[in-house]
């Protein structure tokens, strides 16, 4: 019994170590903790897509294909560890901590065509864009029998950037079979006019901040140029293109962003927090249930560590929400040790020896213990599934994510570590200073 003992508190030894080691060291390419937006800033956005064209039964995968496309557009965005999580049927979050991005790059990633092209309207016509170069209707033409607007749907994602004799910066775009035909149609019937090209409700501008409107010398069927563009607006632009288009439109719903600054300031307040409800609660333990409780406080310190470790190793996304469930999951841990030592008590009061006080006390409060948690387990469940489509929140899913894993493990660290550091006594001198092994109980 002895030696088992000995050999659990070794392993509980190397978890420990391991577990500083994983939160002091890049581990599994892990650098550091994962902090969500309202800890380290960022952006949070939430897109509706348009599924009312969608074949039924075909949403899912529709969804999917959209999902992969954001991925791909926010990717060159220079996001290390982006969130993209459906949620619900028709809505998509995504959060780009660490990250400010404007307006138009917000609205780029939604668009089904990052790019259309457009042809002077006549004074009749109505149009859809007008910039200091006259007004703009899209440029369309009619392939097999359907009318078609080219846009850059049509773009095969090979675009790259390149240079012209003189140095001038080119995007090389290459058109796929049904833009070809399209370019073909339309260019051929607007040679020495322009093409405008636009992007959302505004043209693309150049690098002068003018339109870009070049004009059609001849007629483009494959492959065609935009020329103008600044070297950090082309190479963004090719990456964005390159990304693929969505198969349906996305509405932003939501759109919110965190200043890094302010982020700080509730890490700050946080550790602040947890450190002195920490320090509270083992004072409490220490001097109500004397040694039990010493070892109960050094159980909660690799608890802690244990958590941490799993939560960078994961890795989990830090939210204030999942602080909250953090701390809560330390109560808990503490609130499992307390049913333990009440057991011991009244053991004691039995007459038992201290090792069969021990053993009785975890035994008969593993039931207890052991209901309580999966009771828990369970509400965890329900909030993260609301969390993940009902309610669609995902500070919901972060409190029951770290509830449940510091619930998990605070069952091992109550049963296994307080345990294994209690029998440690057993035989020692110690274990016949019974009054060391009894809580607090005031004057007698």
């Amino acid at each position: 019994m002895v030696r088992r003992n000995t050999l659990v508190f070794i392993v509980i030894l190397a978890l420990f170590a391991s577990a500083i080691c994983a939160l002091i060291y890049p581990l599994f390419g892990r650098q550091e903790m994962r902090l969500g937006l309202d800890l380290q800033g960022g952006i949070h956005m939430v897109y509706k897509a348009d599924l009312s064209e969608v074949e039924p039964g075909e949403e899912a995968s529709i969804m999917e294909g959209v999902m992969e496309v954001m991925s791909n557009r926010i990717n060159p965005l220079g996001v290390t560890e982006p969130v993209i999580q459906k949620q619900g049927e028709d809505r998509i979050l995504i959060e780009l901590p660490g990250l400010s991005i404007t307006d138009k790059e917000k609205e780029r990633l939604s668009r089904v065509a990052i790019l259309e092209f457009g042809e002077l309207a006549a004074d009749e016509e109505e149009a859809k864009w007008e910039n200091e170069l006259g007004r703009w209707k899209p440029a369309t033409a009619v392939i097999d029998g359907e009318e078609k607007a080219l846009t850059s749907r049509y773009f095969k994602e090979n675009t790259y950037v390149d240079r012209d004799n003189l140095g001038g910066l080119l995007l090389i775009f290459e058109w796929d079979e049904e833009g070809s035909k399209l370019s073909e149609a339309i260019t051929s019937r607007l040679i020495d006019k322009p093409l405008g090209i636009f992007e959302g409700d505004e043209p693309l501008l150049g690098e002068d901040d003018k339109p870009i409107a070049p004009i059609v010398r001849s007629t483009i069927k494959d492959r065609g140029q935009i020329e103008g563009l600044s070297l950090n607006e082309a190479t963004s632009l090719s990456k964005q293109l390159n990304a693929g288009r969505l198969p349906v439109s996305l509405e932003i719903l939501y759109d919110q962003t965190v200043s890094p600054l302010l982020g700080a300031d509730f890490i700050d307040m946080s550790l602040k927090a947890g450190a002195i409800g920490i320090i509270l609660v083992m004072l409490f333990m220490i001097i109500y249930y004397r040694l039990p409780g010493v070892l109960a406080s050094l159980a909660l310190i690799f608890y802690g560590a244990l958590v941490l470790a799993i939560f960078k190793l994961i890795p989990v996304t830090l939210t204030l929400a999942g602080i909250g469930g953090f701390v809560l999951s330390i109560g808990m841990a503490v609130d499992a040790n307390v049913l333990i030592f009440e057991r011991m008590k009244e053991e004691f009061r039995t007459g038992r020896t201290l090792g069969a006080a021990i053993e009785a006390g975890f035994n008969r409060a593993w039931t207890a213990i052991r209901d309580s948690n999966v009771t828990t387990f369970i509400v965890c469940g329900i909030l993260y599934w609301l969390g993940s489509s009902i309610v669609a929140s995902a500070p919901v899913m972060g409190f029951a994510l770290t509830l449940f894993i510091g619930v998990a493990v605070s069952m091992f660290t109550a049963i296994v570590v307080t345990r294994t550091l209690l029998r440690l006594f057993v035989g020692t001198p110690l274990a016949k200073k019974t009054q060391l092994f009894s809580p607090y109980s005031g004057r007698k």
